[in-house]
Formats: structure tokens, sequence, C-alpha cells
């Protein structure tokens, strides 16, 4: 290949891995067009054959170190990696302190209101879209003039219980061990029947995971600084670590990451039956308590308690002041940040007709659900199970293709009858042989 095309190929992947680095970002896009193009202007009058291959073998580097292969990475990893590079180099260059990353998964009731929460409290102007499963997106806080902008990671989970699942993909040794993690919970008050099922599976899921996924990089640490040890200790997880002070500490069972769990459609949940709207709110001050947690109830119609709502949600996803307010009257939307109840100001499980004695419980948990769900039944697996098949899911309707795939169903049944006939046809005349 002659010297100059080798050059204008070097040039034009250049500006390929720009155009893709730095898609949507309109500053960044043209400072490396101009980079780009000053180097090579600079290097423009060379003739050495020799030096000009170092220089393609330069830039092909340059171009290699940020855009790996495909192969060995996921898109997802990528695009963290990328951005996680860009920022430090930025931090560098300004010769500000780092970059801080932090990670906060959202998952909870189906049709919930977890995007639209997310999107107010990350001030965008937007409508809120169904959630398609598991999506990502990232926001950026800058922590004052000229500083760098510290950047979340925000995963979440959409369709409810049914793809509980996919908390693999969020949660893994790189997200627990490099930035600190944190989990959203969203329960949609305006269905108590669902709500302690949804809850039970969704923390159950995750808290399987990052135990899971934190046993493995406690291990691969050890392994790592005593390689050739001939004894080794078992590893176990890292505990999260509570103040000496914390309420009920030795009776409590901490959620192994931060949680804040929010009750959403507070509007239409203050409409409820007193006496079940007590039982909800002392319930998950009860779970919440339990877990370590943050607890607050929201809507989207209240300008004032998205504003609380979002100091919870910047405390987690960017360090910031989550504020000192404290609310835990069951007629008044409840308010209450880790560490400020106590399971004697909570109380036991509110009963009417209900022998607490008689109800044979494991364990105070136990006690509170059979309590819950004496009130609340919960619902029948049969729509759960439905909601297995996407497919079949309303909310990722698409008319176009829902027809085609009513028609192809139909032509697949008629087949298996067609084929069912010939096969009896088939069975009779060999009988009659």
């Amino acid at each position: 290949m002659g010297t100059r095309l080798k050059v204008l190929r070097v040039f034009k992947t250049l500006h390929r891995t720009r155009s893709t680095v730095f898609k949507d970002d309109k500053r960044a896009l043209t400072a490396a067009r101009l980079k780009i193009n000053e180097e090579f202007r600079k290097n423009k009058n060379e003739t050495s054959e020799e030096n000009i291959n170092k220089l393609a073998c330069q830039q092909r580097e340059k171009t290699s170190n940020v855009m790996p292969k495909i192969s060995s990475d996921t898109l997802w990893e990528l695009a963290a990696a990328e951005v996680q590079n860009r920022d430090t180099r930025c931090g560098e260059e300004d010769g500000g302190e780092p970059v801080s990353e932090r990670t906060v998964f959202l998952m909870g009731s189906k049709a919930g209101g977890k995007t639209s929460i997310l999107l107010r409290c990350l001030d965008r102007d937007e409508p809120s879209k169904p959630t398609l499963a598991l999506e990502y997106t990232f926001g950026r806080r800058a922590r004052g003039h000229n500083t760098p902008k510290d950047i979340a990671h925000i995963w979440e989970l959409g369709g409810g219980i049914s793809l509980s699942d996919l908390v693999q993909i969020p949660i893994t040794p790189v997200s627990i061990s490099l930035r600190s993690f944190s989990v959203i919970l969203v329960l949609d008050l305006s269905k108590p029947n669902a709500l302690w099922g949804t809850m039970e599976k969704l923390l159950q899921a995750a808290q399987v995971q990052v135990e899971k996924v934190s046993s493995q990089a406690q291990r691969a640490k050890l392994e790592k600084s005593k390689a050739g040890a001939k004894h080794q200790t078992s590893v176990h997880p890292a505990a999260r670590v509570l103040p000496k002070d914390y309420p009920d500490r030795e009776l409590i069972s901490p959620f192994p990451v931060s949680l804040l769990i929010i009750g959403s459609k507070y509007d239409i949940f203050q409409e409820m039956n007193s006496d079940k709207r007590k039982l909800v709110s002392k319930t998950l001050r009860f779970v919440a308590h339990y877990y370590a947690a943050s607890l607050i109830f929201t809507s989207i119609k209240s300008e004032s308690l998205m504003s609380k709502t979002k100091s919870f949600f910047s405390h987690l996803a960017f360090g910031l002041d989550r504020g000192k307010t404290v609310s835990s009257d069951s007629t008044k939307p409840l308010i209450i940040p880790a560490g400020s109840d106590s399971f004697s100001q909570i109380g036991s499980p509110p009963t009417t007709d209900v022998d607490i004695t008689s109800l044979h419980a494991k364990n105070p948990k136990d006690l509170w659900k059979k309590v819950y769900e004496r009130v609340f039944p919960p619902e029948s697996t049969s729509e759960q199970q439905e909601l297995k098949d996407p497919a079949k899911d309303p909310q990722y309707n698409e008319p176009q293709i829902d027809a085609m795939r009513t028609q192809k169903d139909q032509e697949l049944e008629q087949y298996k009858r067609n084929a069912a006939k010939s096969w009896k046809g088939l069975e009779l005349e060999t009988r009659d042989n």
C-alpha cells in the first residue's frame, strides 16, 4: 500500500473513531476534529517514509486505546470506560481532583412511575416512556465553578418482578468494587396487594447478586495479594458497616448496599381508607428500618414531594446532603432517612380482627408479612406468569408487528391441525393394510 494511502486511511479512521466516541457531544467533537487536523498538518511536510510509518503507527495505537475490540467487552463497558477515561484526562489537564463516579440501580413496581421520577430527579423535561427490559442513562453534576462533573451511572429495570433475572447486568464486580453502588426500590402505593410481593422478590434478587459479586471481588483480591500462599482463609462478602449508635443495630439485617425505598403515586394512596393507609405506612417503615434503608412517599404531581425525593436521589447519585426533614406521621407523606426510625417508634403491626399469636411467624419480618397479606392478599400469579413473554405485554404494543405475529400464529395453528389430520390418515391406511 502506498504511503499516502496509508496516511489517508489512518486519518479517516481517527475521524470515524471521533464521531463514535463523542457522539452527541458537540464540544468534544469539535475539539477532537481540530486536534486531529492539527496533528496531521504539523507533519504534512514529512518526507521520510520511516518517520511517516512511525507516526501512522502512533495514531493507530491511539485509536485502539479509545476503541477496544468489541469482542472482548460489552458496549456498556466500552461506554463506561470511555466516559471514565475522558473525564480522568480532563481532571488531570485541569489539575483538579479526580471525577467521582457512582452507580444507581432503579427497580420496582411495573408501571409504578420509576421513569417519571428519574426524569424529574435529573431535571430532564421529556415525556416518559415504558422501560424496555433494562435501560441505561447517566447524570452529571459539577461540584462548583470550573470543576469536573461527577458522574452517576443509572440503570432502570422495567417489567416489575418478571425481569428480576436481569439484576446481574448492572450489579457486577466492577460496579460494586470501583464505584459507590446503591439501589432505589420504587413501590406503587396505589396497588397495595402487589406491594409486598414486588418488594420481597426484587430485594431478594438484588441482594443475592450483590453478595455474589462482592464475594467474587473479595476472593479475586485475596488471591492476587496472596498468590502462592499455601493456606488461604475463606472469603466473605464485605458487609455494610453501620455506626455503633444506629437504632436497633443488633436486631436489623442491613441491605448490603445503600437502599432507598420510594412509595410512588401518593396522590392516589391518600384517598385510601385510613386504616389501610396506616397498615401500608407502618409496614414500609418496618421494612425500611429492617434493611437500614431510607423511605419517602412521593407523587410527580407534588412539587414539594418531588423536591425532597430529588434530595434523596442526589445523595445517592452525587453524594449531596439529603436534608434533615423527618416525617413519620401515617396521615402525611413519610420522609424517613436511614437511622431516623426505630422498632419502638414503629410499634407492632396494626391489627383489629387478627390474633397475632395465632399467625405462627418465624421472625418479626414474617409476622409483618402475614398481617399485611391478611388485609392485602397477594395477586394471583397467572398474570405474572403471562408477563414472562414480553410479546404479550401491552406496554410493548406494536400494532403492525403484532398483527403480523397474530397472522403467523394462526398459520402455525392451521399447519399443526393439517399435519395432525395427515398423520391420522396415514395411521388408518397402515391399519387397513
